[in-house]
């Protein structure tokens, strides 16, 4: 058996979370393979709207093992809340949930330390969640943080101390006053709480999984364009979003992997400061925003909102070595009259279909137009229900890429995705 992935070729907020929960009856384990609590991953089934942000999204699905990999960084006081409302619906998380041990602690201090860069940054600022993420990430390469399997150490406490204190003179350098004592407080009951979990090494389950023929799904969070390395830093998040990012984050080698799904909206949004080529800033843009309820799972932030960027999908799909295409929100698109592609960037003057090294305001998409749809696809239950121009837009998409579209998302429902096949 091999791993199976699921990413965002976006930035972010592609709907991850519905099609884990979707495609998780083809598997036995989901595995969180990277990211924090700045991810919010949606799902809506049986009347009920559920978001996640550490939890995999397979863990409504009785059948399914659901692991927190060692590429994630863990908020213990956030852990602890998703488990108690999942657990108010009827899950209990004892019995199919695993919390990798090399997974890192986000500390109250990392908080911290997050604001203050963010205030130090001025107009310059990444638009961070300010949950501690890219802190912890930070203290993981200088060999100074805390990893989860360090809460049964009786040397734990002491180690806490030193980190915190590190982090304190950081703070004073910047002239940071805050304290967090309460959240603290907090963070260390949540510990005490997480104690009662099942703890593994996540390398050896999901090798040993493998071995013996179990089917796995690692779930990536955030966009691929919000890689630390290739997405449009230095407005990226701090991990690795891609493909590449399974192999450490959950410990497999390149040799097993296996499908790679890209999850891609069927427009563009983006939360936060940086580039975004085709962002609309008219009555168009707040459109796309107002029906698509364009607003942050995990901030409540309005997402900017734009047309389909084919030149960043091709990156992302290259990047990824995706092998099947995932459209979601197409129903969103219902309304609209006429569509707009971009597939190509003009540079001052000159067309270019790739993303060069600076992608900044002087950049100007060159589209190309499609008719809508007018109707709605909400009620479409096969490929064949579906209006024959939202077919060319997905035939145009397959073709331009190269890769195959096999579901298709007609509305927030988890019974609202369509198993395609559009090449």
């Amino acid at each position: 058996m091999k791993v199976d992935i699921l990413l965002g070729m976006q930035w972010g907020d592609e709907g991850k979370g519905k099609i884990v929960d979707v495609l998780t009856p083809q598997y036995d384990i989901i595995a969180r393979f990277q990211g924090g609590p700045n991810a919010g991953h949606t799902l809506e089934f049986n009347n009920i709207k559920h978001v996640l942000h550490t939890i995999p999204s397979g863990i409504f699905r009785p059948k399914a093992m659901n692991v927190i990999g060692n590429g994630v960084v863990v908020d213990p006081v956030i852990l602890k809340e998703e488990i108690e409302a999942a657990m108010k619906l009827g899950v209990d998380l004892h019995e199919n949930l695993l919390i990798g041990k090399k997974a890192h602690l986000i500390m109250p201090s990392h908080r911290l330390l997050d604001k203050a860069y963010e205030e130090f940054k001025g107009a310059g600022k990444i638009g961070s969640t300010q949950k501690g993420i890219g802190p912890t990430y930070t203290d993981r390469t200088a060999r100074i943080g805390l990893r989860m399997g360090d809460i049964f150490s009786a040397d734990f406490v002491r180690k806490y101390n030193s980190t915190k204190e590190h982090h304190r003179k950081i703070l004073a350098g910047y002239g940071f006053t805050e304290t967090n004592e309460d959240y603290e407080k907090l963070w260390f009951e949540a510990i005490e709480y997480l104690k009662t979990f099942k703890f593994i090494d996540t390398e050896i389950y999901v090798n040993k999984a493998l071995a013996e023929e179990k089917s796995i799904l690692a779930e990536g969070a955030q966009g691929s364009m919000l890689d630390v390395d290739y997405g449009s830093y230095p407005f990226v998040t701090s991990s690795n979003t891609l493909a590449s990012g399974v192999c450490s984050g959950i410990g497999v080698a390149p040799s097993k992997i296996g499908k790679v799904f890209g999850i891609v909206k069927a427009y563009c949004t983006r939360v936060g400061s940086g580039p975004f080529p085709t962002e609309l800033f008219d009555a168009t843009g707040e459109t796309l925003r107002r029906i698509g309820n364009e607003y942050g799972a995990t901030t409540g932030r309005s997402r900017r909102c734009g047309w389909l960027d084919l030149v960043a999908l091709k990156y992302a799909l290259m990047l990824n070595g995706v092998t099947d295409i995932i459209i979601t929100k197409a129903d969103v698109l219902n309304d609209f009259d006429k569509l707009k592609v971009a597939v190509a960037y003009k540079i001052n003057g000159k067309e270019v279909d790739y993303v060069p090294f600076e992608v900044n305001d002087g950049i100007e998409p060159v589209y190309i137009e499609f008719d809508g749809w007018k109707q709605d696809i909400s009620k479409c239950t096969c490929e064949d229900d579906l209006p024959k121009q939202l077919k060319d837009y997905l035939s145009f998409i397959a073709r331009e890429t190269g890769v195959r579209i096999s579901y298709l998302s007609v509305g927030p429902d988890r019974v609202q995705t369509l198993k395609v096949n559009i090449e």
